[in-house]
């Protein structure tokens, strides 16, 4: 009877180990540019309990998977590929890839890009579609997922006009796309004409909504953008003049609100802005700096969720494209793409600012972290 009861108690206690382990353990996977030495998609595992980096393995072959997205029900990985104009005049491709139970990616299909230098993939809340961006094209288009996650040949494909008063801006560059929560539109940060371009998806198509487009300032160059996640109002970070512009509702229509630098005031130097991303709970803006590389922080007004600076991080790495925080909020993790690094940092739940955590890994050209 004592040997059963043992027994027991030894198989619950592996239970909760193995349940430990399962919860306290993810991966992750990482886009890059193999044009500057990277390989292809890494897969990477991360814990959740200490912050520490292990890469798993290397998905070769694949040209400049410089942006991924996962399906809501996780299984399907979707990447804007960069190819040179000798191997496809069109510039890229928009690849599909079944994940499989330990990670590994299997390839599906792909699809052509329908414009130069695809930089943006996401994916509709009910995981019907995929829509990505062309920098070189300044294009947004649209893909039917089908049931098994290949895609179909893009259903719309919109060529962006206009330009703006910089010689970065003398045609579109669409460099963003996000569905809304609702998945009924999708959103689109065009650097190139100083735009976030407003579409509705209606019969498998992307289409201009009534307001077409809200004006950044000029000479911006939005970049990316983020909802946040109580509220209807999107922060838009701005490549050209490092700023991040708030976007609230006036009536029907939408427009900025609040302009602000991610900078500090004593900053002299070149930056870029590159990524952004808001707290689960809505309390606390990121975004990237490559140049004085950094994250800026900000907190959110409770009422008009407009911004208030904090600080700035340093990256711990040069040129800082993306960065990603953990579900839980504890971690923010930045992919340095020219010093080839990913850094963890701690989020401080009481004021939001990232801390160092001590870990990180070394890995070539990091651009993109997408967390299974």
């Amino acid at each position: 009877m004592m040997q059963k009861i043992l027994g027991g108690i030894f198989s619950l206690f592996l239970f909760f180990q193995c349940f430990a382990q399962t919860s306290d353990s993810g991966k992750f996977y990482v886009g890059t540019f193999t044009s500057e030495g990277a390989e292809g998609i890494n897969l990477c595992s991360f814990d959740f309990s200490t912050g520490e980096i292990a890469l798993i393995k290397t998905f070769k072959g694949i040209d400049n998977p410089s942006f991924l997205k996962i399906s809501p029900n996780r299984n399907f990985l979707y990447a804007v590929t960069r190819l040179p104009e000798k191997v496809e005049k069109s510039g890229g491709y928009i690849q599909a890839y079944k994940i499989d139970q330990n990670g590994d990616l299997k390839f599906l299909n792909k699809q052509l890009s329908h414009g130069s230098d695809p930089c943006h993939v996401d994916v509709s809340p009910n995981g019907n579609f995929t829509a990505i961006a062309t920098y070189g094209g300044g294009t947004t288009s649209l893909y039917k997922i089908d049931d098994d996650g290949k895609l179909n040949p893009a259903s719309s494909t919109i060529s962006n006009e206009g330009s703006g008063p910089t010689s970065r801006q003398t045609a579109p560059h669409a460099h963003s796309i996000k569905f809304s929560k609702n998945g009924k539109q999708a959103f689109s940060a065009d650097l190139g004409t100083d735009q976030l371009n407003i579409f509705d998806l209606k019969k498998d198509k992307l289409i201009p909504a009534k307001q077409h487009f809200v004006n950044l300032p000029p000479g911006s160059g939005p970049r990316h953008f983020d909802f946040h996640p109580n509220a209807d109002v999107i922060y838009v970070i701005n490549e050209l003049n490092s700023t991040i512009s708030v976007i609230d509702k006036n009536g029907r229509n939408r427009e900025v609100v609040q302009t602000i630098s991610t900078l500090p005031g004593n900053f002299s130097g070149t930056s870029y802005c590159a990524d952004i991303h808001v707290s689960a709970d809505g309390k606390y803006v990121y975004g990237s700096n490559r140049g004085h590389n950094s994250i800026a922080v900000f907190k959110t007004d409770p009422v008009s969720k407009q911004l208030e600076f904090l600080s700035t991080v340093p990256t711990r790495g040069e040129w800082p494209r993306n960065f990603t925080i953990t579900a839980d909020g504890k971690f923010l993790l930045v992919a340095n793409q020219h010093s080839g690094n990913i850094v963890v940092f701690n989020i401080n739940t009481e004021t939001g600012i990232p801390e160092f955590s001590g870990k990180e890994i070394k890995l070539p050209a990091p651009v993109c972290l997408e967390f299974l």
